[in-house]
């Protein structure tokens, strides 16, 4: 097992004469939470999804525990987009069975468990659930698996507060720890606390990478409070 779950080499990518991502260069270690922070437009989403093998990058080369992207890289991931991609009229059962099916590291156990922790009826229709637990439901399905690499597209963005909690606590209490959670998200102070290391991003750059104790103990302030600070926010 390589001593990286993921290496970015000079990886760029523009959108006719915009560039996206200019130049990343990313080492991250196994068994870290890491927070993938940065304003609206400034390339997180995009560098997900090239990790993910939905976008390609212009330049550069990833590599996901030493495997180039593609089917084998695709097998030790677990994603969650920014948006609900579950079809509106299936039963929650029946999306359980469907990841149970597609996916050799799916635990079913484990996502019935933390349907019932969660109150949420296996025999409903995703179209009948409100947003926030339709999110839930997704968020369950990723962290069932078994993956070296977990990435986490606004995780918390559409739940109420006190869901938070529960769900951040679904994240650091089920991943595995041979593998690393990459949580791209704007609520800075709501996920401080589970993190590891923050990685700050900001017009495609990557402007900082650091672990969370190193930056309040060298800035004299939260994650949060640092990232106002140099995003004047």
């Amino acid at each position: 097992m390589t001593e990286f779950v993921l290496e970015c080499t000079g990886v760029s990518k523009k959108y006719g004469k915009k560039e996206v991502l200019k130049n990343i260069n990313l080492q991250l270690e196994r068994g870290k939470i890491i927070g993938l922070l940065g304003p609206n437009g400034s390339g997180k989403t995009t560098l997900i999804k090239i990790i993910n093998g939905l976008l390609t990058a212009d330049e550069g080369d990833i590599k996901v525990s030493g495997e180039q992207i593609g089917i084998e890289s695709k097998k030790i991931i677990s994603y969650l987009p920014d948006r609900t991609y579950l079809a509106d009229w299936m039963k929650v059962k029946d999306i359980v069975g469907m990841f149970d099916d597609f996916y050799k590291d799916f635990s079913r156990e484990k996502a019935e468990d933390m349907l019932k922790r969660l109150n949420i009826n296996e025999d409903d229709r995703l179209k009948t659930l409100s947003k926030g637990n339709k999110e839930k439901v997704q968020l369950i399905l990723v962290m069932s698996r078994q993956a070296q690499l977990y990435l986490l597209d606004e995780p918390i963005g559409g739940v109420d507060p006190a869901a938070r909690d529960y769900i951040l606590n679904t994240i650091i209490t089920n991943y595995n720890p041979d593998a690393s959670v990459v949580i791209s998200t704007h609520l800075i102070s709501d996920v401080e606390k589970v993190l590891d290391e923050a990685i700050f991003i900001n017009n495609g750059e990557i402007v900082l990478h650091e672990s969370v104790d190193d930056i309040r103990e060298k800035y004299s302030t939260s994650v949060d409070g640092y990232f106002r600070e140099v995003f004047k926010c």
